[in-house]
């Protein structure tokens, strides 16, 4: 016993250390489980976060190890996704997918501002037209995977990705910086929506973080 507890402080400092030295961590979640009820109820988002989030976080943190993506950044290994294994490939796209998708939601958010609103009546008429693309393409997505605004080229556009491929990804169709991204996985709606992936979409307008949308989509025009 006592030999035990002298090993236990070098024991805990050793995994201490193995954890603090991950390639990829999981950030905080801005805002507490149940801060998007109704649209997102509690249990979803506790599940979702906690275990789908955090399992592709765990498993590209395996997957690098020994291969030419150890100590690349998730935007270096984003960027040639193509040329690395599925492992790789589909966990630096599901940890980097979420990560967007925390953030551009929020509690109570303010709406679009007026300047961001010419922008969305530029490239798509009214809101409430690129509303409805927006529902219809997300709607549309065959099994599982995202539904994304981009920007592409100075301007915005819509378009969609199975999996966890994302826009940043050298092997999709539509390549562009995301600034607005929903999850169509079931796992992020079934709990509460079952199989009404409508009803989701619809509700999830009312948590959308346009201040924060506007802000990735500044920090893109502006470069």
């Amino acid at each position: 016993m006592k030999l035990f507890k002298s090993f236990l402080p070098v024991f805990l400092l050793i995994a201490g250390t193995q954890t603090l030295s991950a390639q990829f961590k999981l950030a905080p979640l801005p805002y507490a489980y149940n801060a998007l009820e109704p649209a997102i109820d509690k249990q979803t988002m506790e599940i979702h976060y906690t275990k789908h989030h955090q399992g592709y976080v765990t498993n590209l943190n395996a997957a690098v190890k020994g291969t030419a993506a150890e100590g690349k950044t998730l935007a270096q290994i984003l960027a040639v996704a193509s040329t690395y294994p599925a492992a790789i490939r589909n966990n630096a796209g599901g940890h980097y997918n979420h990560s967007l998708f925390w953030q551009i939601m929020a509690p109570k958010p303010k709406p679009a501002s007026p300047e961001f609103l010419k922008e969305i009546n530029a490239n798509f008429g009214t809101m409430e037209k690129f509303k409805a693309a927006f529902a219809d393409s997300a709607a549309k997505r065959f099994g599982s995977g995202w539904a994304w605004l981009i920007v592409q080229n100075g301007k915005m556009k819509i378009t969609t990705t199975p999996n966890q491929d994302n826009p940043l990804m050298d092997a999709v169709a539509e390549k562009g910086r995301p600034i607005l991204a929903l999850d169509v996985w079931e796992h992020a709606y079934y709990l509460k929506y079952q199989n009404k992936r409508a009803d989701y979409i619809t509700a999830w307008w009312t948590v959308v973080n346009w201040p924060e949308v506007e802000r990735r989509y500044n920090e893109v025009v502006k470069k």
